[in-house]
């Protein structure tokens, strides 16, 4: 496959087996669902509309968009993840599968009425030739949703210093096997996501201003939420981080137009519209 990473298809599909979604409350799911898509034009979709997933891993956010939808097409590059997917979603007759790396989506070009990929090309080696590679399956006009990691570019200095010290350790875990790295994330999870999270949710309660606290995002989550994400951040060895500027400078050389960006968290998540 092209424009990928062994280890992080690897690491993805045994982090999909141990943590399948099946436990996240449904209420919290379509919480995150939500937030991913609230820039997203639902209303602009034709009737049965035929889009993808680059990138669908556990299928948690297939669950939700397929029924709003004609055909789904989910996408990965793990068969591991594809293989939950495939469980989770069974019920569902209008998702079809493809073991994939989103640089060679073995779909028509041009044939998509949407599309969308949520926490994944910030995973793969070329970032803008995976996006490029999206965006060509898109008919005229149709939107594509992004979420890429953020590089705290809205966020104080004392705060991405906190996140290069995380970074580190990021790069120390992510080489364990991966037994030691679940293992290690799952400390994380409970030692430092946990008692920020609820202090967070604690300083709001009390008329507190959150908004550079360090983990807020999670302060409303649930712990296996966090344990989830703990295992994603510590668990993947390759991570990319971007400014606004740079993902609307990528966004519009792969081909988009008319790009509106999330102004909350999630940073950060955008759609764009297929200009040709």
């Amino acid at each position: 496959m092209k424009n990928i990473d062994k280890s992080v298809v690897d690491g993805f599909g045994d982090e999909w087996s141990r943590f399948d979604q099946s436990a996240l409350p449904k209420d919290e799911q379509l919480q995150i669902f939500n937030d991913y898509f609230s820039v997203f034009p639902w209303q602009a979709l034709p009737p049965n509309a035929v889009g993808f997933d680059a990138g669908c891993g556990s299928g948690r956010w297939a669950e939700l968009c397929a029924p709003r939808v004609g055909l789904l097409n989910a996408i990965d590059a793990s068969n591991d993840a594809l293989a939950v997917a495939r469980k989770k979603l069974s019920a569902m007759a209008n998702v079809k599968f493809y073991h994939a790396s989103v640089e060679e989506i073995p779909l028509e070009d041009a044939s998509q009425d949407f599309g969308y990929s949520l926490g994944v090309l910030h995973h793969v080696p070329d970032t803008s030739s995976a996006l490029r590679a999206c965006v060509k399956k898109l008919k005229h006009n149709a939107p594509f949703l992004v979420y890429l990691y953020y590089r705290f570019d809205n966020r104080p200095l004392w705060f991405r210093l906190l996140w290069k010290i995380s970074d580190l350790i990021r790069a120390v875990v992510s080489r364990m096997p991966h037994f030691l790295r679940y293992g290690v994330s799952q400390v994380f999870a409970a030692l430092v996501y946990w008692p920020l999270a609820r202090t967070a949710w604690l300083l709001e309660s009390m008329g507190a201003s959150v908004h550079n606290f360090p983990l807020t995002g999670y302060r409303d989550k649930s712990f296996y939420a966090m344990r989830t994400d703990a295992l994603d951040r510590f668990g993947t060895r390759l991570e990319q981080r971007f400014t606004r500027a740079e993902i609307l400078e990528m966004m519009t050389a792969a081909g988009l137009t008319n790009i509106t960006f999330r102004d909350s968290l999630p940073f950060w998540c955008a759609v764009g519209y297929r200009v040709s």
